[in-house]
């Protein structure tokens, strides 16, 4: 309990010193639009990722034996959020007259990094399922 008040203490002194930097930095040109960006953001998590992840969960609950269920979450999310912090790079007019701004095959390391997690999480899937196979009485 002490750390959680702990942690949450750091989270809103962080908070408050990114609303001091907001608003005194003169790098920053429109404050007031990237507060409307963040609200965005929390809007965007609460009414479209919380949704589906809970969605997922449960399509998973019926589906997965018990075992498997927290391996494959834990791929799908780290997915799902991975896509999320990509998407912007992957919606980006293909071509620039910078060639230095975004200069990196980001489709191609998407791809690279989601299976990466494809493959970790298979590998924590299967190692569930020999945990549980080794824990099962023998007859």
């Amino acid at each position: 309990m002490k750390a959680r008040i702990a942690l949450g203490a750091v989270g809103v002194a962080a908070m408050g010193l990114g609303a001091v930097q907001l608003f005194t930095n003169r790098e920053v040109k429109a404050p007031v639009e990237v507060l409307f960006w963040l609200a965005g953001a929390i809007v965007l998590h609460d009414a479209v990722l919380t949704p589906v992840v809970l969605a997922v969960g449960a399509v998973l609950a019926r589906w997965l034996p018990p075992h498997l269920r927290r391996p494959v979450r834990a791929g799908l999310i780290t997915a799902a959020c991975l896509t999320a912090v990509a998407l912007p790079f992957l919606l980006r007019p293909t071509a620039t007259s910078n060639p230095s701004v975004l200069p990196l095959d980001y489709p191609r390391n998407t791809l690279i990094v989601l299976g990466a997690v494809a493959v970790l999480t298979a590998l924590a899937a299967g190692w569930a399922a020999l945990r549980r196979f080794r824990s099962l009485p023998k007859n």
